[in-house]
């Protein structure tokens, strides 16, 4: 006769789960104010309030920590993302601002997810996990492009082409709101921000 499985303590389930969080957390901040290379495990453990050794009780290593922020921050900007696309009563034009103030104020909320989201190019993940994540991010935006292309509210050309010039607009805005160079309710951002339509609508 088998022995049966231990069932998980709910207690130590959960103080796993926020070690874990603290782990995310303490990464996404210090990944993205100091760098991967940059950010060390000591540091890190120092940040989240746990001994070293814990980080590899819950990740292989730094690399894939960092693989899990990215993979974390995606899927919460995808949530946005989804959050507005469903939204049918309005047209996609009007969505595709939306998604945009919807971006400047996480960006406001949480820098360091903004930071790490619309990080400066060269810094691209490597794990294909990773590259899925954000994959399905950019899919979510070229799909909001792609129903105002239809409605004839976007120019002629990929949608692909404009959701890539779109979110690149707009993440400059969101990195700079991050950065405090910017306030989320200022002129400067409504113009930026209609910039970034301007760059795609049909003329």
């Amino acid at each position: 006769m088998t022995a049966p499985t231990p069932t998980p303590h709910p207690r130590r389930t959960r103080d796993g789960e926020a070690t874990r969080q603290r782990l995310l957390r303490a990464a996404l901040e210090l990944f993205t104010s100091l760098g991967f290379h940059g950010t060390t495990t000591p540091a890190l453990a120092t940040r989240a309030g746990v001994a070293e050794g814990t980080i590899y009780r819950h990740f292989a290593g730094k690399e894939a920590l960092y693989a899990e922020v990215v993979r974390s921050t995606a899927r919460w900007a995808h949530g946005i993302v989804t959050d507005v696309e469903a939204d049918r009563t309005a047209p996609a034009s009007d969505r595709i601002r939306r998604l945009g103030h919807r971006f400047v104020e996480a960006a406001e909320r949480d820098p360091a997810a903004a930071r790490l989201l619309f990080r400066r190019a060269g810094d691209a993940p490597s794990d294909p996990a990773s590259r899925a994540a954000l994959a399905e991010l950019n899919g979510g935006v070229e799909r909001l492009v792609a129903a105002a292309k239809a409605d004839g509210q976007v120019r002629p050309g990929p949608a692909e082409l404009w959701a890539a010039v779109w979110l690149a607009l707009v993440g400059f805005v969101a990195w700079k709101v991050a950065a405090k160079e910017w306030e989320a309710a200022s002129a400067t951002v409504e113009q930026a921000l209609q910039a970034a339509w301007d760059a795609i609508a049909a003329r």
